[in-house]
C-alpha cells in the first residue's frame, strides 16, 4: 500500500495539488473499493476540490456535509464562527445568512445545543447540504431573509453572514477549483463586492433583537465601506482581523 500512495502521491502532485500526500491518504481511507478509489482520485485530478470528492469538510475542528456544486467552506471563515459564538449566549436564537452547506450554524450548534440556529440560502442546492448538517425544519430556501417564519422578526440576537463579497472583476483570478466547481453567486459580490452585503444590512436591523448583532465577512480593503454603511443602518460597527487567517469580520450591534 505505501508503495501505492507514493504513485497517487506523485499523480497528484502532478494535477497541481498542493499537500498531494495528505490528499493521497485521504481518498485511500474514504475508498471502499478499488474502483470507488479510482473514481475518487479521477475528480480529484481532474480538478474537482478535494471536499466535493470526499463529501465532506473540516471546520472548526468538526466535519460537515458538502456536496458537490456546493461552496465550500473556507479556514478564514473560522474568525465569523468564533466571533459569533462569542456573541451567542444559551438561548440564544441565531441565523446563518447564505449558509452554503451550513458549516457557520454546525459548529455553533455542536459548540451549544442550546443555542437554536435557523439558516437560509437562495441555492437549494446548498439547502439540501445544509439540511444534512442542522435541523432541516430550521434550513429555509429563498433570498435572505424573504423565507423566514415571521415569528423571528426582531427576535434574532446573532445573524451571520457569508455573503458572496468578490467582486466580479476580479472572479477570473479566482482558484480554478472555486471558479469551475462552486456557483458563481456564492462569489460574485457585484462590481465592489458588497451588493449582497449592503441588501443585508439594510433588511437586517428589523429582524435583530434588542443587543443584538450583525457579524458579516468581508476584504480588508472593503470593511471600512462595509462599516459605514452598518452605521447609515443604525447600527453600531467594529471590525475584526485576523492576521493568521487573513480573515476580516465587520460587527454592528443594535442599540
Amino acid at each position: 500500500m505505501t508503495g501505492e500512495l507514493a504513485l497517487l502521491t506523485d499523480r497528484l502532485r502532478a494535477a497541481g495539488c498542493v499537500f498531494a500526500a495528505d490528499e493521497a491518504a485521504l481518498l485511500a481511507d474514504e475508498a471502499t473499493t478499488a474502483e470507488e478509489f479510482e473514481t475518487l482520485v479521477g475528480r480529484r485530478i481532474e480538478g474537482e476540490p478535494l471536499e466535493h470528492v470526499v463529501g465532506w469538510a473540516q471546520f472548526v475542528g468538526q466535519r460537515v456535509h458538502v456536496a458537490s456544486g456546493v461552496f465550500v467552506p473556507r479556514r478564514r471563515s473560522e474568525l465569523l464562527a468564533r466571533e459569533s459564538f462569542a456573541l451567542a449566549d444559551a438561548f440564544s436564537i441565531v441565523l446563518d445568512l447564505c449558509c452554503g452547506s451550513g458549516a457557520l450554524g454546525a459548529v455553533i450548534a455542536a459548540a451549544e445545543p442550546l443555542v437554536e440556529v435557523f439558516a437560509a440560502d437562495i441555492d437549494e442546492n446548498a439547502v439540501a447540504c445544509a439540511r444534512r448538517n442542522l435541523r432541516a425544519e430550521r434550513v429555509f430556501a429563498g433570498d435572505l431573509f424573504e423565507p423566514l417564519p415571521a415569528s423571528l422578526r426582531g427576535r434574532i440576537d446573532v445573524i451571520a453572514a457569508n455573503a458572496p463579497y468578490v467582486p466580479t472583476d476580479e472572479l477570473p483570478f479566482m482558484p480554478p477549483e472555486a471558479r469551475h466547481h462552486e456557483p458563481v453567486h456564492a462569489l460574485d459580490g457585484g462590481s465592489d463586492g458588497l451588493d449582497v452585503a449592503r441588501r443585508i444590512i439594510a433588511a437586517a436591523p428589523d429582524w435583530l433583537a434588542p443587543g443584538g448583532a450583525l457579524l458579516i465577512e468581508t476584504g480588508r480593503t472593503q470593511a471600512a465601506t462595509l462599516s459605514a454603511l452598518m452605521a447609515s443602518a443604525g447600527l453600531t460597527p467594529r471590525t475584526v482581523h485576523d492576521d493568521k487567517l487573513d480573515s476580516t469580520v465587520v460587527i454592528g450591534s443594535a442599540d
